[in-house]
């Protein structure tokens, strides 16, 4: 498999994990490299009407799992480790996440992620470890039903 081929597989390994049912996000992957954009809705709140903190982790999180497992082509990649900071809240539009590899060798990747508002205002960061695991993509419900 291509590296292209590699990027719209892990896209379809994302969209076919049940939970995005509920978030019903988009992505793109490039190399190092994850975006990832949800639409904000009332569903998403906590009591006090803004957006729930695991919907900032989920953002934060994919967006570096998936920079990681971009330079990752036969395995999938698991997190160690994520710190999220929640910087603004925001209680609608859109939240677009950017994951970016900044370190890695032969058995970690160290990523960073930043989410934002609709306006392009920061809103939240994270950055975890990434580990490759025992799984292989080509096994991986979404992954291995790419058609190339």
């Amino acid at each position: 498999m291509n590296t292209n081929d590699h990027f719209r597989a892990l896209e379809a390994m994302y969209q076919a994990a049940p939970i995005n049912e509920f978030y019903r996000p988009a992505m793109e992957i490039t190399e190092g490299k994850a975006e990832i954009s949800i639409d904000i809705e009332p569903k998403m709140f906590h009591a006090a009407g803004a957006t729930h903190g695991s919907v900032y982790f989920k953002m934060l999180d994919d967006a570096a799992f998936f920079a990681a497992n971009s330079l990752e082509p036969d395995f999938f990649v698991l997190t160690t480790s994520f710190t999220t900071y929640i910087t603004r809240p925001i209680s609608g539009g859109k939240m677009v996440a950017k994951g970016n590899v900044v370190n890695r060798n032969r058995s970690q990747w160290i990523v960073e992620s930043i989410v934002y508002d609709s306006e392009g205002r920061e809103i939240g960061r994270g950055n975890g470890i990434f580990v490759r695991s025992k799984n292989p993509l080509a096994e991986v419900p979404g992954y291995k039903d790419y058609n190339h």
